[in-house]
């Protein structure tokens, strides 16, 4: 049986677990900086980084310990070294490559967006099938061909779902995460404002969020200069936008990245013919 110690640092959250043979999780521990990052409305880069050198010793502690094992035990040190924050990136990566260095253990690199996809794996799924990776920072459609061999079917050309909400949350005036704040007031409300939607003159499955925010940002912004009330219950900005089909009726489709409300108003990008 391998044991891999697996350390994940790109962003808000720090985690360490604890994986056997690929497939069973013995423990996954994680401190999230969500309620810190509130105030501010959006994660700031250098406080994320000096709270992950604050918890990550901890999380690891943590991680060995609800999987009963000692630094002997495990077999390999998996961490995250891309993309991400750089500052928050360095803090897992530098601690990975001290626990590898010291114990003698093999250390292996993961990439964020692969790591997303691979998590797939954990219910038993093998390739091909099709990944759709949405996150606070990344959002693509990938064609897992194989293990490690990907293509990449569609992506955004400027910003990611998840940037999008959090900024139309901050002029809404709600909290972050902006996705779950968002979702929540917008199953209160009627889609009666329209947004226009971005329009590609060539066949793609790529999209675009920059232009639906800022055309959501301006609506506010002449709101409020005619005194006119903004409803945030009114779901503006969760206009879903299927894609063309592509796949074949069998295809599998899988789902993977960082916030589960921006994964539910992907599902619709993708048809099954």
């Amino acid at each position: 049986m391998i044991k891999i110690l697996a350390i994940e640092s790109s962003c808000d959250e720090t985690a360490a677990s604890v994986v056997e043979d690929g497939t069973k999780v013995l423990s996954n521990i994680i401190n999230s900086q969500a309620e810190l990052h509130k105030k501010y409305g959006g994660v700031v880069p250098e406080v994320a980084s000096r709270l992950h050198i604050e918890v990550i010793d901890e999380v690891v502690k943590n991680a060995l310990e609800e999987a009963n094992c000692t630094m002997d035990d495990i077999d390999a040190v998996a961490v995250t070294y891309a993309p991400g924050l750089v500052g928050s990136l360095l803090v897992g990566l530098s601690y990975a490559k001290a626990f590898a260095f010291a114990s003698g253990k093999p250390l292996i690199g993961v990439h964020h967006i692969e790591g997303h996809i691979s998590a797939n794996y954990l219910m038993g799924l093998t390739p091909p099938f099709v990944c759709l990776v949405a996150s606070g920072g990344h959002s693509h459609i990938v064609l897992v061909e194989d293990y490690r061999k990907y293509k990449i079917l569609g992506k955004t050309r400027d910003d990611a779902a998840g940037e999008a909400y959090d900024k139309v949350a901050r002029v809404l005036g709600l909290s972050y995460p902006g996705g779950p704040s968002i979702d929540k007031a917008a199953q209160k409300g009627e889609a009666n404002i329209k947004i226009t939607k971005p329009n590609f003159h060539e066949d793609t499955l790529d999209f675009s969020f920059s232009g639906i925010k800022t055309a959501i940002i301006n609506y506010c912004h002449n709101a409020e200069q005619k005194n006119e009330k903004i409803i945030t219950e009114n779901p503006i900005f969760l206009q879903r936008t299927k894609g063309k089909g592509v796949l074949s009726k069998n295809a599998t489709v899988t789902f993977g990245g960082g916030e589960p409300t921006i994964l539910q108003e992907f599902e619709e990008l993708v048809s099954i013919t």
